[in-house]
């Protein structure tokens, strides 16, 4: 079993496979901090992968459905947040809306786009995605000639890179710029933030709108590098996960990474155990139960950290 695991090949996938729920995870994180919960990254996700493997296609260029995704991306969360912002609507049920749009609205847009019908063959899928139109990947020099840890850095799709690079940028976003310290005021504090002049709806939809262009990120990479097309119910799930990092890793742009890359390992196991003839229904699962036991650790470990915090309290007070 260990030498099943222990291979390049097997760490090289984890990172892979980790890319675009970290997008997801970062645009998380950013939404958390402003007092934004985007339960839509699912659906934003989807929509942004349908839109950028067909502007691939149309133009013949990987640069400009990439563009067209992170713009989709951006457009769909910015139109959740008019409807919970402005229109004052449960930016929970307007997320929930959003995914149900990105599953079967996406369906419905490749239909009619494409002129597919149910009779016809491909009604879910576009294969529209070749060698040539993919996100190219990318060898680093100098890392590529190491043994073992070249084959487990280089080779990868490009966006992977940026993934793990915007992460840095995530962090000195939030913690070494003034919009950073306004998007934690106004999640921390949206009255005091207001009070000294700081504007709340402006922040709050600065922070969805990078949510939405992170997950357009993590569309873009499923639908023309991951998956090379779009298909039915692609994201399969990563914009959940990505909500489920978010939590585990406190709502910090490294400590999300670490929960995303345990992700990424477990659906990783899953691929592989399933590749040495073990039924795929059993190990399918896996990515998701980690994620349930991940979230449960997490809420017993906030819970053991706020009791201790009320027993330090209460002593101080009796003191």
């Amino acid at each position: 079993m260990l030498k099943l695991f222990l291979t390049p090949d097997f760490f090289f996938s984890i990172l892979r496979i980790s890319a675009p729920i970290l997008f997801a995870t970062l645009g998380a994180v950013v939404g958390e901090k402003a007092g934004v919960s985007n339960i839509g990254l699912e659906g934003t996700m989807m929509v942004a992968a349908l839109f950028g493997s067909l502007s691939t296609y149309w133009s013949g260029s990987w640069v400009v459905g990439l563009l067209v995704a992170l713009i989709f991306g951006v457009l769909v969360s910015m139109l959740m947040g008019f409807f919970a912002f402005n229109l004052k609507t449960d930016i929970i049920l307007t997320g929930v809306a959003v995914n149900m749009i990105g599953s079967g609205g996406t369906l419905f847009l490749v239909k009619v786009i494409t002129n597919i019908t149910e009779g016809k063959p491909l009604a879910s899928t576009t294969s529209l995605i070749t060698k040539k139109l993919q996100i190219p990947a990318v060898e680093i020099p100098l890392i590529k000639d190491i043994p073992i840890l070249g084959d487990i850095l280089s080779g990868h799709c490009l966006l992977t890179y940026v993934a793990f690079i915007l992460v840095f940028v995530t962090w000195v976003l939030l913690y070494k710029t003034p919009l950073g310290l306004n998007i934690r005021s106004v999640g921390e504090n949206p009255n005091a933030a207001s009070s000294v002049g700081v504007s709340v709806l402006r922040i709050k939809y600065i922070a969805i709108g990078f949510s939405g262009l992170m997950a357009g990120f993590g569309g873009a990479f499923m639908s023309m590098y991951y998956a090379m097309g779009w298909s039915l119910d692609m994201v399969a799930g990563r914009g959940f996960i990505a909500l489920a990092a978010q939590a585990m890793g406190a709502g910090e742009p490294f400590g999300s990474m670490l929960a995303v890359l345990v992700f990424g390992f477990a659906q990783a196991a899953g691929i592989k155990i399933s590749s040495v003839g073990i039924d795929s229904n059993l190990v399918s699962p896996i990515p998701y139960v980690v994620t349930i036991l991940g979230l449960v650790i997490f809420a017993l470990v906030v819970r053991r950290r706020v009791k201790r915090q009320h027993s330090s309290a209460a002593l101080k007070a009796t003191e």
